[in-house]
């Protein structure tokens, strides 16, 4: 019996031995993700395994998207010729005061596909009531389409102030459409969007779970928020739908985010991405309607580029807009973010630019919503102090904005936090503002939330106590995987 338990144990170290090596030379991770996995499936060899399975594995060479559906779906044509305008130098750039966009706009145009946009309305939501409040009017007016896509929505009272509008919308024949994330949504019953299907409303649900945690693709989320309606007005930015947005949760108090409103082309940029994510999961897939991508008429100026990024592709492209911008800047960097737990490549970026003598300003929440990931960005963030930057730790509520703004020129706001997960796992889409106006509305939105935030100095960091360094240790160990 021994000798049979013995060659068992064998067989299962040789086969981890194996699937080990299938890790570092087939997957092609990044460094710090390939030896947190290496320890993981050494230690623990068939929970290892198991824990890879649903949560390790990369799907950059699955095909989500379809590629030539994609082009059936408007842009295509502009987007071309802007690549053909900026590769023969005849592109309008737009003009600045300090930094020179061109290289950015060139990136994102090119490795992107993203439409430059000049003619845009936008307005800025920081407090969730206000958002909410807008969204409704125009879901409300609404006469052609309606498609909108969160990652969290909850059954809780704005979800069903929400939901109801969307009936009342389906009913005077409005085509609705939403797309909820399986993992950000999972406590939302599936029965509890039956009223609006049963008024004509439709409802996919993105990487569907058919058995609760055992997903292989449990860890890819679709963290996107995107709201389009009849293809002239578009929303994007931090908010999810849930009580807790309007900062009557007092778990969190008040929630501090950053979201926009926009009318105008860049609206085409969002629609196109809501019809990709939702042909994903959806059949029959939509077609180009003209009544998607109708004529713009608008009488704003601002201009915007819309980038998404996802873990089905092998760019990490909001990482390297993030990269680019920190690189870019000559004075100062603003940064809001849940968490901060960057790779290697933005953390070095951000202590280069502090060493160049630009100004860098992080703020942070002064509370977790996840445990492990708040003290992984307390201990990065306190990294940055040895080079002097000005860490903030926001105490009027929970800080969820995900923004960095650059020498008050050019601003990204958008779903996508300062972490390996939005960079690697998550389905992300941001906003690009080059425009001076703007970015100062942003900057100064940020200079009041310091106002509720604490400065994090050297001498305050080195009086946490040994529980919470060992929970730091543990987080910053783990960090890859989170």
């Amino acid at each position: 019996m021994t000798h049979i338990v013995s060659n068992v144990m064998t067989v299962i170290l040789v086969l981890n031995f194996i699937f080990a090596v299938a890790v570092i030379f087939l997957e092609r991770k990044d460094t710090a993700s390939t030896w947190a996995w290496l320890l993981v499936l050494t230690f623990i060899p068939i929970v290892g395994f198991l824990l890879y399975v649903f949560l390790g594995r990369g799907i950059s060479k699955e095909r989500i998207f379809d590629l030539q559906m994609q082009k059936k779906l408007g842009l295509k044509d502009e987007i071309a010729e802007q690549i053909k305008e900026i590769k023969e130098g005849t592109f309008p750039f737009p003009e600045t005061n300090s930094i020179d966009p061109k290289e950015l706009i060139y990136m994102v145009s090119i490795y992107d596909d993203s439409l430059f946009t000049t003619n845009n309305e936008v307005d800025l939501f920081t407090d969730g009531t206000k958002k909410f409040e807008q969204l409704l009017k125009d879901i409300e007016t609404a006469t052609h389409h309606i498609h909108l896509q969160y990652y969290i929505y909850r059954s809780d009272q704005l979800g069903k102030t929400i939901r109801n509008a969307l009936i009342d919308a389906a009913k005077r024949g409005v085509q609705v459409r939403v797309l909820i994330d399986a993992w950000g949504s999972t406590s939302l019953k599936r029965n509890f969007f039956k009223p609006l299907e049963e008024a004509g409303g439709e409802v996919e649900t993105f990487f569907p779970i058919l058995v609760p945690y055992l997903s292989p693709r449990l860890q890819y989320r679709n963290h996107r928020k995107i709201v389009v309606i009849d293809g002239k007005i578009g929303y994007t930015g931090g908010f999810n739908v849930g009580d807790e947005y309007l900062g009557v949760v007092k778990k969190f108090g008040y929630w501090r985010d950053n979201h926009v409103r926009i009318v105008g082309d860049a609206v085409y940029a969002l629609q196109n991405r809501f019809l990709m994510d939702w042909n994903s999961q959806h059949k029959p897939k939509l077609l180009f309607d003209p009544a998607y991508f109708p004529l713009m008429v608008t009488e704003g100026d601002r201009d915007i580029q819309i980038v998404t990024s996802g873990p089905d592709s092998t760019m990490e492209q909001i990482k390297l807009v993030y990269l680019k911008m920190i690189n870019m800047a000559k004075k100062e960097i603003l940064i809001q973010t849940p968490y901060y737990i960057p790779d290697d490549s933005i953390h070095e970026a951000l202590k280069l630019a502090l060493l160049s003598g630009v100004k860098v300003r992080l703020q942070i929440p002064n509370k977790p919503d996840h445990i492990l990931v708040y003290w992984a960005t307390y201990s990065f963030a306190a990294e940055l102090l040895n080079y002097g930057a000005t860490v903030e730790t926001y105490e009027k509520g929970f800080m969820h904005s995900k923004t960095i703004v650059i020498d008050g020129e050019i601003t990204s706001l958008g779903s996508t936090n300062f972490d390996n997960r939005s960079f690697r796992l998550d389905f992300e889409v941001n906003a690009i503002f080059y425009d001076i106006d703007f970015s100062q509305k942003v900057r100064e939105a940020f200079i009041q939330d310091s106002q509720h935030s604490q400065v994090l100095t050297k001498e305050i960091y080195a009086e946490r106590g040994l529980l919470i360094k060992i929970k730091e240790g543990l987080a910053r160990l783990i960090s890859p995987l989170l």
